[in-house]
């Protein structure tokens, strides 16, 4: 994959969620899916396999629920350290720092990329069907950031995504530890798992 090629999609990938941030919750999700059914359908970055291209009509969203977006602190947490071995990346550190808590769901690890440049990390695994490794919910260095204040977090469930090794197995992306595996099944966002031709 060319370099430039990931480059542009992680600031089309910026693009998109500083559209949302500008956006009401529900038309912004509608942006949001809009947006990424394009990228992924026709950007030379896309995770998906090319032979997966030419029948994909869509990720399967759930429709906005406003229920499941969160304004919450981040709340203090012990220190924590962990090692993840990606694809692209080599091994990357992530340093705990904080937790939030969303009613109704459970409380999640907040992480932050320890490496050059840096950025908050909020991943989620519930038990719904078909959610393999676990979702995304915000990825601040590559752009996935639903905004908030210096003291919290939005968290937005509708917005939850999986990580690109869903859809193509040379991909390697960090999954969710245990602090951030909920018992709650969590029927937003992509909710189908990876999208398949089959």
């Amino acid at each position: 994959m060319n370099r430039l090629d990931v480059l542009d999609w992680r600031r089309r990938v910026g693009a998109l969620y500083a559209a949302v941030r500008a956006s009401t919750p529900a038309d912004g999700h509608a942006l949001w899916v809009a947006g990424r059914d394009e990228l992924f359908a026709g950007h030379p970055a896309s995770p998906l396999l090319p032979a997966d291209r030419a029948s994909f009509t869509g990720l399967p969203v759930a429709p906005y629920d406003p229920a499941l977006r969160f304004e919450v602190p981040v709340e203090p947490a012990e220190p924590l350290t962990r090692e993840a071995v990606t694809g692209t990346d080599g091994t990357v550190t992530f340093e705990r720092v904080g937790t939030v808590a969303l009613p109704g769901v459970g409380t999640l690890d907040v992480w932050w990329l320890d490496q050059y440049g840096g950025g908050l990390f909020l991943p989620l695994k519930d038990p719904g069907p078909g959610y393999g490794g676990g979702r995304y919910l915000l990825d601040t260095v590559k752009g996935a950031d639903l905004g908030g204040t210096a003291a919290g977090l939005v968290v937005d469930l509708n917005f939850a995504y999986p990580p690109s090794c869903a859809y193509d197995p040379e991909w390697a992306c960090p999954l969710p530890p245990p602090g951030n595996v909920v018992d709650v099944p969590v029927h937003a966002g992509e909710v189908a798992g990876p999208w398949s031709a089959g």
